[in-house]
């Protein structure tokens, strides 16, 4: 009997598989805390072992970046509850990942990244964190504030021990992409003190231009000192 083919033989190998998959997980939830422990340091978090916890540690990253917290467990609990239900189960399988994105926006932005990072974390949410985890970047709260800022469902409300307010001291530095541009007064005529040239006297003949074609004088001038010669 052919050992490739038998029951068993499938079952070996999924197992195998799942074995080889386990070991990935583990090993990159490990990378992974690693590297938000070192974010959580950045932006002044207290208590390394907020990285660790599942969830929590995603909650804490979404107040980071000026989302609601409870978005993220919101997110994680409807997608194991309806994930099972066929179209609308893989819609709701990715709401998790979309709260996070973009958190992960807001939480570049402090750390001196542009949006387009995000196409990396979207491919590579690994190396993207393990970027900002061990560069040189410094957290920084003083970016304009996230188009939510004003809608109670999506901005953060909550204040959890251990982990600062993200609201800039003086508030929010005024954002160039809602700030209407108020283009500079037009001129309303002359500047107080202007005084007009005066038009010339009554009969004033301006002097004749010279011939067309005229020749230089062939004669050098005189030296310094005499008298030009007739």
């Amino acid at each position: 009997m052919d050992p490739y083919g038998s029951d068993g033989g499938i079952l070996a190998f999924y197992a195998a598989f799942l074995f080889i998959a386990f070991i990935f997980a583990i090993a990159g939830y490990i990378i992974g805390s690693i590297f938000l422990m070192k974010i959580f340091d950045k932006a002044g978090v207290q208590g390394k072992w907020r990285a660790w916890i599942p969830v929590y540690n995603w909650m804490v990253f979404s107040k980071l970046g000026d989302l609601s917290p409870w978005l993220v467990l919101i997110a994680f609990g409807a997608s194991v509850l309806l994930g099972w239900i066929p179209v609308i189960g893989q819609i709701v399988l990715i709401l998790p990942f979309l709260v996070i994105l973009m958190a992960a926006w807001r939480v570049g932005l402090k750390l001196q990244k542009e949006a387009v990072w995000l196409i990396l974390f979207f491919f590579l949410s690994i190396v993207w964190l393990g970027i900002n985890a061990f560069d040189k970047s410094r957290w920084n709260t003083a970016i304009p504030a996230a188009p939510w800022a004003n809608n109670g469902f999506l901005s953060d409300r909550t204040t959890w021990a251990g982990v600062p307010a993200q609201a800039p001291v003086g508030g929010y530095p005024a954002n160039p992409a809602t700030t209407g541009y108020t283009p500079p007064p037009a001129p309303q005529g002359p500047a107080a003190g202007y005084t007009p040239p005066a038009a010339p006297p009554a009969g004033y003949t301006p002097p004749a231009a010279p011939p067309a074609g005229g020749q230089p004088p062939t004669a050098p001038p005189p030296p310094a000192g005499q008298p030009p010669q007739v």
